[in-house]
């Protein structure tokens, strides 16, 4: 299919809640391929549809970076249905890239979603899994790991990308 180019912290699309796909068909089909397609060329182990200026509620997945097919996740829709416990671990993004953080997220996570048959799917994880499903499903709602810091990291993290974002300095 195609790579498609990511979008950087600033452009809208990333800052505002996407919306819910209302029918799974070719167009959607096409879109989860250049996801993916995306997300291994970035490399990632994860991406949103606004990261690539698409603001839908599609995520994709995939922990081993490619290296097994069978580990791939796309979800349609996806909601977190139950979460429990805590966890901080250095996360970074595909959207602003040179940067890391250690967000709060939940240790354990329930999410449930459409795959591409119009099919429920659900998943129960833990670590880096539910971890990768909390930042994919913030980027649907229009938020980023930045947003989930402290406000001292935030606002420093987030006076630095308005910086680098007026000199449209994305380098690493």
């Amino acid at each position: 299919m195609a790579i498609r180019p990511i979008v950087k912290w600033g452009e809208a699309v990333l800052h505002a809640p996407s919306q819910p796909v209302t029918s799974i068909d070719g167009r959607i089909a096409e879109l989860v391929q250049d996801m993916i397609d995306t997300m291994y060329a970035a490399p990632g182990i994860g991406l949103a549809a606004p990261q690539i200026g698409v603001a839908l509620r599609v995520i994709v997945i995939d922990l081993s970076v490619g290296e097994d097919k069978k580990q791939l996740l796309h979800l349609i829709n996806p909601e977190v249905v139950e979460k429990e416990g805590e966890q901080r671990h250095e996360e970074g993004c595909l959207s602003i890239p040179g940067y890391a953080g250690s967000p709060l997220r939940p240790a354990r996570l329930t999410v449930k979603g459409l795959d591409l048959e119009s099919k429920e799917r659900s998943y129960t994880c833990t670590e880096l899994l539910a971890r990768a499903f909390c930042h994919e499903i913030d980027h649907i709602d229009g938020l980023l790991f930045v947003d989930r810091l402290s406000p001292l990291k935030r606002d420093l993290v987030k006076r630095k990308l308005r910086k680098r974002a007026r000199a449209d300095d994305w380098d690493e």
